[in-house]
């Protein structure tokens, strides 16, 4: 056995259950889906015992539906890893797929300088059906959060998105589908590893820390107060005042049409000028599943950059609420947010 082999037989693991359906099973009798004590799941997926690792759990009292995740589960999520960071080579959390880009996202800026991956994972079916899709999901993610290089580091030391056969980092990731087993993509990036009959990484993209053997920082500290707005034909006068000029908002989404564009009118440019004045963050994200926003391309576009918009690049919209979320919490200056959210963070954004 190779030093390699020998380094990857003895890696640990810790699976975080949050909820989800990868996590339900059928009840014979009654045949309704209810949660399994994850810490059974070795005698529901065996096969994870052939790797020889050692597989800790630890499940959410009570579990969280991912419609119900919030801020408040993402703190959760990161001080359960703060807490154990050094017990374990690398972390699985299995999660609802309906906010796990989002909560991937999230994660990702609230955890800085990472030496151990942390895996997101879950399924489109309950791990306790025939056809389910989620313990080939579990088994990759567990595979890949254990997986070391030569030197004995981690293989993918971020934040990631583990889905039907595909390694995403987690900030660059949609959920596109409710009913098909691919329900992942990341439009602007390609997957960091994807598992076929061996597993491939695509090592020149994946990012790794400055010092391997420093501890991450983790931030607890998220500012909330951020709204979305998504232009469409008809939007009112009213609706977009609301949602720019609130009160209680310091930083607005704009999600525009194309490569940033958004209409032109007198009244629309005059209320996000007006919000911008207030000293808001005003940052532009495209509604197309892929591409970049460039407001230097369109009159549209350039009207409202003048106007005080930010442009975000290729940032989806899940990453651009976790990245402001994690800004506005470091900072109580929104101009310091503003020329922040151009830097390329977590890998978030092309530059």
């Amino acid at each position: 056995m190779t030093d390699m082999q020998n380094r990857q037989d003895k890696a640990s693991l810790l699976l975080l259950y949050t909820g989800g359906t990868i996590g339900m099973k059928q009840d014979p009798n009654t045949l309704t889906l209810k949660p399994f004590d994850f810490s059974q799941i070795l005698a529901e997926v065996p096969e994870l015992a052939k790797f020889a690792y050692r597989i800790d759990s630890v499940s959410f009292d009570p579990i969280i539906d991912s419609s119900d995740v919030d801020p408040a589960v993402w703190k959760e999520i990161a001080r359960l890893i703060d807490v154990h960071y050094d017990e374990y080579d690398g972390f699985v959390v299995l999660h609802g797929t309906d906010t796990m880009a989002y909560s991937a996202s999230a994660l990702s800026f609230m955890i800085e300088g990472l030496t151990k991956p942390v895996i997101f994972t879950g399924s489109q079916l309950p791990i306790g059906l025939p056809r389910t899709d989620g313990k080939e999901n579990l088994i990759s993610a567990v595979e890949i959060a254990a997986a070391k290089d030569a030197n004995g580091h981690a293989m993918v030391p971020e934040v990631c998105i583990c889905f039907d056969n595909r390694l995403l980092r987690g900030n660059r990731t949609k959920k596109v589908s409710a009913d098909e087993f691919k329900a992942f993509r990341s439009p602007n990036m390609p997957p960091l590893a994807e598992a076929g009959i061996s597993i491939r990484y695509n090592d020149a993209i994946i990012r790794k820390p400055v010092d391997w053997d420093a501890r991450p920082a983790f931030t607890y500290d998220l500012d909330t107060r951020v709204s979305i707005l998504k232009i469409h034909p008809g939007i009112t006068r009213q609706v977009v005042r609301n949602i720019l000029c609130g009160e209680d908002t310091r930083a607005v989404i704009i999600e525009t049409y194309g490569s940033g564009n958004a209409p032109a009118s007198e009244w629309f440019l005059s209320l996000v000028s007006e919000a911008s004045a207030m000293g808001k963050v005003l940052l532009n994200v495209t509604q197309c599943l892929a591409g970049v926003v460039n407001m230097g391309i369109y009159a549209n576009g350039k009207a409202i950059q003048d106007c005080g918009v930010t442009g975000g690049g290729d940032m989806t919209v899940e990453a651009a609420l976790g990245k402001l979320f994690y800004l506005l919490g470091k900072s109580a200056e929104n101009d310091a947010v503003k020329r922040n959210l151009a830097l390329n963070l977590r890998g978030e954004i092309s530059i």
